[in-house]
C-alpha cells in the first residue's frame, strides 16, 4: 500500500510541476508565444472577419455561393460575439454588413443604427449604411452619411461618394 501512495504522490508531483511550468502565472509567455508554437485562440468577432474578407475575394471572383456561405458563417460568429460583449460598434458594423450581404436590408439597418448609437462617427457603419440606403432607393439618407464622413479623409468616404454617383454598385 505504502508503493502505490508513493508512486501517485510521485506522478501527481512531476505532472503538477509541468503543467505549471506552462501556466501563465509561472512567468511563461501567456498567449502570444507558448513553447509548443501553437497560435492563441482567435475570438469569434477575429473569425468573422476572417469569413467575411473570404467572402469578399469570392464576390469578386464571382463565387457567390461560396460568398453566401462565409458571409453566413461571419454572421453567425458575430451573433455569438455580440451576445457575449454586446454594443460593440465594430461587431454591429460587420452584422449588418453580413446580414444585409445575405438579403436582409432591414435587419442589416438595425444593426447598424444600434452600431451609430454606439458611435456616431464610425467610419465603416456610416459607409456600409449609406450603401444600403442606395441600395433601398433613400438617395437622401445616404447623402446623409456621405456628409458624416467628409472631412475623415478616409477610403470609407471615397467609396460610398462612388456608390452613390453610381460608379460601383456593390451592395
Amino acid at each position: 500500500m505504502k508503493k502505490i501512495i508513493l508512486i501517485l504522490l510521485t506522478f501527481f508531483f512531476i505532472n503538477t510541476n509541468v503543467f505549471a511550468a506552462g501556466s501563465p502565472s509561472s512567468g511563461s509567455s501567456g498567449s502570444s508565444g507558448n513553447d509548443n508554437g501553437s497560435t492563441p485562440i482567435k475570438t469569434n468577432y477575429e473569425k468573422a472577419v476572417k469569413h467575411i474578407k473570404s467572402a469578399k475575394k469570392y464576390e469578386k471572383k464571382e463565387k457567390l455561393e461560396k460568398a453566401k456561405k462565409s458571409y453566413l458563417k461571419a454572421q453567425k460568429l458575430l451573433i455569438k460575439s455580440n451576445k457575449k460583449k454586446p454594443g460593440k460598434a465594430d461587431t454591429l458594423n460587420y452584422l449588418g454588413f453580413t446580414t444585409r450581404k445575405l438579403g436582409d436590408f432591414e435587419n442589416g439597418e438595425k444593426y447598424y443604427l444600434q452600431g451609430l448609437a454606439v458611435d456616431p462617427n464610425h467610419k465603416g457603419i456610416n459607409e456600409y449604411l449609406g450603401e444600403l440606403y442606395v441600395a433601398t432607393n433613400r438617395h437622401n439618407l445616404a447623402i446623409e452619411r456621405l456628409e458624416v464622413l467628409k472631412g475623415c479623409n478616409c477610403e470609407e468616404y471615397d467609396q460610398l461618394k462612388a456608390v452613390i454617383a453610381g460608379e460601383k454598385s456593390k451592395y
